[in-house]
């Protein structure tokens, strides 16, 4: 290069370097050993963990452990590809198609919607609302009946994934006593 395409480069690495509003760059001394040292025992000296107690009791972690994930949930299967859906996610399932809950066994597990595309032809789906799904109202009275006579595998979705549904909460009717 020659010096004044030097002096150019060096002019515009410079500009580029200073902070907005100064014409020449900042420059700062290095940190030293001793100050990243002395940084550091202030850093453990301050630290909160040092005076938090010691945690007793049972151990939460193992407490509440969900179950077996292929027990809560149903395995329906054909053609090689299985896919999980929670229990009580089957609304209806025709006799003809019993065969297809199943275990995976040699079958590739796959999501939902990968399995459900593949087998639109004898899947449907219901889609439901959460009150429905958690058993504060009922289906339809024209759903329910549309299910009975489904010859289809029919499950409940909501939001376009599967979902158990639960039993309808039933309010006592009887009137309560009074004193």
């Amino acid at each position: 290069m020659k010096s004044s395409q030097l002096i150019a480069f060096a002019c515009c690495l410079g500009s580029a370097l200073a902070s907005p509003g100064q014409s020449t760059p900042i420059m700062r001394d290095a940190v030293t050993h001793d100050q990243l040292v002395a940084g550091q025992r202030q850093a453990q000296q301050q630290d909160p963990m040092r005076s938090l107690a010691v945690a007793t009791g049972e151990d939460p972690s193992l407490k509440n452990r969900p179950a077996d994930l292929l027990k809560r949930s149903d395995v329906i299967s054909f053609n090689g590809l299985a896919t999980l859906v929670p229990k009580r996610a089957i609304l209806s399932i025709p006799e003809n198609l019993k065969n297809r809950l199943s275990e995976i066994g040699e079958n590739r597990l796959v999501s939902w919607s990968e399995f459900y595309a593949a087998n639109r032809a004898w899947i449907t789906t219901e889609e439901v609302t959460y009150d429905q799904a958690a058993g504060a109202e009922k289906l339809p009275e024209k759903t329910t009946a549309r299910l009975v006579k489904s010859a289809n595998l029919v499950v409940a979705t909501y939001l376009g994934g599967p979902i158990s549904v639960a039993a309808l909460a039933v309010a006592s009717t009887s009137p309560q006593p009074q004193n």
